[in-house]
């Protein structure tokens, strides 16, 4: 397989090349800073970019995000997880701290609108409808910062970080505006290859398989881990975009069965360990189709 171009660090090492999301200033920039610090940041304008980058060797690895505390899921990233055969690597969770940012001397009440990503302006919605601002979603909070400042604007604020202030050389004119103080969004780590599981350490374990229709199939399905002790820790439920299925009970107009599913299901165990092994041995005999990947 070929291998990522590496940079050198200065120190005769070769820095990993980590793709994000976004602009400079951007959370998943800080995320990907810390889940591998010294790494060389690559910008990516869309998250289907980043897991292309990953694919065609140009970085080593992407650090996305696939759930927040308050604005919940990354949908887009659970479908991209399913389309592109990458391995999950690792996780961490990053605090996100919220500020309202605009150009130098601009004060609150001149400000009209507010510009940042869906994700990040729904998890202030209570102070963006205290301050009165019209939103306006756009690709990701630092580009939102960017484009104020490029643009001059004195009627139109950006939420974002404080690195995109300082970044952008705007003002900060309210911090911590997050609804909750407890604000964490969730990054997964991806990368080409899978990594070893192991028993000597805490592990997290992320599936994604769909059940045959009947009465029952998916408590069936997760009552299989409650026998093994193994605790689940999240199930997410999305689209299975496939060609449509014909129901057993269609009537003879053909109608076709629109909606079927696949479940995303996080546990905590590793795929070395006996019991995880039975519970997966077991739930295969239920799955209309499967995938597995690891993550620390």
């Amino acid at each position: 397989m070929a291998s990522a171009r590496m940079h050198d660090s200065g120190s005769g090492e070769p820095r990993l090349r980590v793709a994000y999301q976004g602009v400079s200033g951007a959370y998943s920039e800080a995320a990907a800073q810390k889940a591998y610090p010294n790494s060389e940041a690559v910008p990516c304008d869309q998250f289907e970019t980043a897991f292309e980058a990953v694919e065609g060797c140009t970085v080593d690895r992407a650090v996305l995000p696939i759930e927040n505390s308050l604005g919940g899921s990354i949908h887009r990233n659970y479908d991209l997880l399913l389309r592109h055969r990458l391995h999950i690597v690792g996780e961490i969770n990053y605090a996100v701290r919220h500020c309202l940012l605009a150009n130098r001397g601009v004060k609150v009440e001149q400000l009209k609108r507010v510009l940042s990503h869906p994700q990040a302006l729904a998890q202030c919605e209570y102070t963006l409808t205290r301050f009165g601002l019209v939103r306006e979603a756009v690709d990701d909070t630092a580009g939102a910062a960017k484009y104020v400042a490029l643009s001059k604007l004195e009627d139109t604020g950006a939420v974002a970080s404080s690195a995109a202030a300082a970044i952008y050389d705007l003002d900060i004119l309210a911090e911590d505006i997050q609804d909750d103080s407890d604000n964490v969004t969730r990054f997964l780590m991806l990368g080409r290859e899978a990594i070893t599981p192991d028993t000597d350490r805490p592990f997290k374990t992320s599936i994604v398989f769909s059940l045959e229709e009947g009465p029952g199939v998916l408590y069936k399905a997760l009552q299989i881990f409650a026998k093994e002790q193994i605790n689940l820790t999240k199930i997410e439920s999305r689209p299975w975009r496939r060609s449509s299925l014909r129901s057993p009970g269609d009537n003879a107009n053909g109608l076709q069965k629109c909606f079927h599913y696949m479940f995303y299901v996080d546990f905590e165990a590793s795929m070395a360990s006996d019991n995880a092994q039975n519970a997966l041995k077991a739930l295969d005999v239920r799955l209309a189709s499967s995938d597995f990947s690891i993550a620390k």
